[in-house]
Order: C-alpha cells, then structure tokens, then sequence
C-alpha cells in the first residue's frame, strides 16, 4: 500500500476503530455510507487486515490530515 492515512470510525455503542489504509479506502467508505441502497455491509481493506463493518451502526469517519507536523 503506497498512500497510507489513519482514520477512525465511530461506532452508535461508543467504540472508535482507528485504521491506517490507503485514502481511496476512506472514499469508498464514505461512498458507501452516502448510498441509499439496502447494502449495509461495507469491507475495509487496511495496511494489515480486511474488515467487514455494519454501516448501519457508523455514527462518524474521522481521516486526520495530510500535513502533521512534529513540534510546537
């Protein structure tokens, strides 16, 4: 994987799963939560595992930014 950013995606229950996977992964979950078909299942692939999430529970998608810095 070449482009690798770290998101997190907020479950209705509380829990936060922080991945690191290419930005198109990010696109294509963002997609998928914006369709209105009946498809409630979406597979992630990330840098070292594949998960499958039940859309319907997603409360948010955080991608941080491109430009972190070190330092104060």
């Amino acid at each position: 994987m070449a482009d690798l950013r770290r998101f997190d995606v907020g479950f209705q229950a509380g829990a936060q799963l922080s991945v690191r996977a290419e930005a198109g992964a990010y696109d294509a979950m963002v997609v998928a939560l914006t369709d209105d078909s009946d498809n409630r299942w979406h597979t992630l692939d990330t840098d070292d595992s594949q998960i499958v999430i039940d859309l319907s529970q997603v409360v948010y998608v955080r991608r941080e930014r491109g430009d972190q810095r070190v330092g104060f």
